[in-house]
């Protein structure tokens, strides 16, 4: 379980996929998106707007404009509840037809009444997570259908939230581990893997549609496949297992064929995420490696259901960092965990600057209704627990900061997500969208230089990097 939650859209404007959506009858309903939460979920609003959408329905980006508005939502830890339950009661405000999916459909509060029917009594209609014949039955209910057999609503790759030269690839649904701070596998289930015919399909439709990086995602994103038992499935005529470094495999060769990115995140330290090394060394993955650690110290990783400790960590990293030298290591961890000491505590700081982690995301533990953490002894202060993530971030800040001066000089191919011919805002393969920093590219002097750059969005470029700036680097073009 990896809680980092992050807005895919603003929860204060409908998605903006509308301007996706080409111009169609007039008298077709029209649906506003709010999609919150991470990755996952806004696989799951992609695939809810695609199928909207080859049934005819608009797209709208405002309120005003909408019919309906579906609320995808977050429910992990309590700010992301408070923000979700906040986009429903302005959706509800601003529009009034409201349908409500997602993990914060799934809670219930502490009487065993539906969180989001207590405190909004007004919406339409609330589901669960991974729901969407259900929310299109609650659609289909409220809007009729418009779909033209005759005419093809979809664009190659179907509907996405995210800007058009990247997309998240979810290659399964639940998780089977069972972290006590975690209520996920009860809200999305066990561990559902995706047949590898499919998972290769929908990637390949995305490359072709102009994608250039692919960020694979899952609650468990290394157990891909066990459910399953590895077992052999085809892909254009060809046998392949239903297994993690295969399926890796055979994105790499996708992307090589595409000039194209493959970048993996929620990656479960198992011991067979070494066999994919080698294609991060060989360039033919990114290499960078997004491993939710959570702690370090034996006792709290025991408590927490979590394997092994600090020193076998450290001791995977500089493996991982002896088969590919510039990878790239994210990781989250929770401070102030109940019984958490001041020793413990010491550890997990002493870890961060062992283990030189490049990318570090930290929350204080937050008790979450359901989970088995809640029953442990020693629960923290709150005000302890907030001082002790702010002292483990200024360490992690320091050591990503020095991680960061050691790339001053290098050459690097970026990908730029925006650009002018003031500048352009990229990413290189150590830093993934929205969770990690920049590479901010300096408009060159030459004026037919500056015209390339300001047409360089979604495309990649090589930069030279000279110097930093907070979390990100300061390049030029080469």
């Amino acid at each position: 379980m990896n809680p980092h939650p992050a807005d895919a859209q603003s929860p204060r404007q409908p998605s903006q996929s509308a301007q996706a959506a080409q111009a169609d009858p007039a008298a077709a309903p029209r649906i506003g998106f709010v999609s919150l939460g991470c990755p996952k979920a806004l696989v799951d609003s992609e695939r809810i707007l695609s199928r909207l959408r080859a049934e005819g329905y608009q797209t709208s980006s405002s309120y005003a404009g909408a019919d309906l508005v579906i609320v995808n939502t977050c429910g992990f830890i309590d700010d992301a509840v408070r923000e979700s339950l906040d986009a429903i009661g302005e959706a509800l405000h601003q529009n009034g037809r409201v349908l409500v999916t997602g993990c914060l459909g799934a809670r219930s509060d502490p009487q065993g009444d539906n969180l989001v029917r207590k405190v909004h009594p007004k919406v339409l209609a609330v589901t669960g997570p991974q729901a969407t014949e259900e929310v299109l039955g609650h659609v289909h209910a409220s809007l009729p259908k418009p779909h033209d057999p005759f005419v093809d609503l979809l664009p190659p790759g179907g509907l996405k939230l995210t800007p058009r030269h990247y997309a998240y690839l979810k290659i399964s649904e639940g998780c089977n581990q069972s972290c006590s701070f975690c209520i996920i596998p009860g809200m999305r289930g066990k561990l559902v893997s995706r047949p590898i015919g499919e998972v290769l399909d929908e990637a390949q439709a995305l490359l072709r549609a102009g994608v250039r990086e692919l960020l694979v995602v899952s609650q468990d994103t290394a157990a891909y496949g066990s459910d399953l038992k590895y077992r052999t499935g085809f892909w254009q005529g060809r046998p392949l297992r239903t297994r993690f470094a295969e399926l890796v495999r055979a994105l790499a060769a996708l992307a090589d064929e595409h000039d194209a990115w493959v970048r993996l995140h929620y990656i479960y330290p198992y011991p067979h995420v070494d066999e994919v090394l080698p294609l991060m060394a060989q360039g033919r993955i990114l290499p960078y490696l997004d491993v939710p650690l959570q702690h370090a110290h034996a006792q709290v990783l025991r408590r927490m259901r979590r394997p092994a400790g600090g020193e076998r960590a450290l001791e995977r990293i500089a493996a991982w960092r002896q088969a590919c030298p510039q990878i790239a290591i994210r990781s989250t961890f929770i401070a102030g965990f109940p019984g958490e000491t001041d020793e413990e505590f010491e550890t997990l700081l002493d870890f961060v600057r062992r283990a030189e982690i490049d990318r570090v995301g930290c929350f204080a533990y937050s008790p979450v209704q359901g989970a088995a953490a809640n029953e442990l002894p020693g629960a923290l202060p709150d005000a302890l627990r907030e001082a002790r993530r702010e002292r483990f971030m200024q360490v992690a800040e320091q050591v990503s900061v020095q991680r960061l001066r050691r790339r001053v000089g290098q050459e690097l191919q970026v990908l730029v997500d925006s650009a002018s011919r003031s500048g352009a805002v990229a990413r290189s393969y150590a830093e993934a969208p929205e969770i990690d920093g920049k590479v901010l590219v300096a408009a060159p002097e030459r004026a037919s230089a500056r015209m390339r750059l300001a047409q360089s969005g979604g495309q990649f470029l090589r930069v030279r990097v000279v110097g930093t700036q907070g979390h990100d680097l300061l390049a030029q073009m080469l």
